[in-house]
């Protein structure tokens, strides 16, 4: 009986109010300490710097009291300069605090270089598909007499005789000389 008078007696309640009081300062109080401490306020724009040269891309975001970091790009863009800034993050526009480190990717100065595969004695067809699998193009093919009817006998580069293993830049056109089906 006398805990169900406490429950509903005046003290009990003017507890609670002390108790929501204190907690709603020391809120109230964490975040304007973490306002302060953080700078909450103090903002910069992220300026947009895609497909500039990273020598004024560096300039610009230094004027704007940012930091950068350079991040190593395997896509190469053949529309933008070498060593030009392709991706940014934050995005452009963005804001963010004084000192923020700003994340460039940068377009590489050409085509990474593959390996030409091994497609001596093996039909078009499956070398074509091949050659398209790791980025080459398919330029000139030629007929030899030779009894292996669309059998790759040799390959070439700007009229050179490549051997497999070689390594070439993606993208490149590589020549391809097949047996007609007729022997010699």
């Amino acid at each position: 009986m006398n805990f169900l008078k406490f429950l509903i007696s005046g003290t009990l309640i003017r507890l609670i109010i002390k108790v929501i009081i204190f907690f709603t300062f020391f809120v109230f109080l964490a975040l304007k300490t973490l306002e302060f401490i953080t700078r909450h306020e103090n903002h910069e724009i992220v300026p947009d710097i895609s497909g500039m040269k990273l020598k004024n891309a560096i300039k610009l975001l230094t004027d704007s009291h940012l930091r950068h970091e350079v991040i190593d790009s395997s896509k190469f863009n053949p529309k933008l300069p070498p060593y030009a800034v392709i991706e940014i993050f934050p995005a452009p526009q963005s804001e963010v605090k004084k000192g923020r480190k700003v994340y460039l990717t940068l377009n590489p100065s050409g085509y990474r270089k593959i390996s030409i595969p091994d497609i001596i004695q093996i039909t078009r067809r499956n070398a074509e598909s091949m050659l398209k699998a790791v980025g080459f193009e398919v330029g000139k093919i030629t007929y030899r007499n030779n009894i292996g009817k669309d059998m790759i006998l040799e390959i070439r580069y700007q009229g050179k005789i490549i051997a497999p293993g070689s390594v070439l830049p993606k993208t490149t056109k590589i020549d391809l000389i097949l047996g007609n089906g007729i022997r010699k």
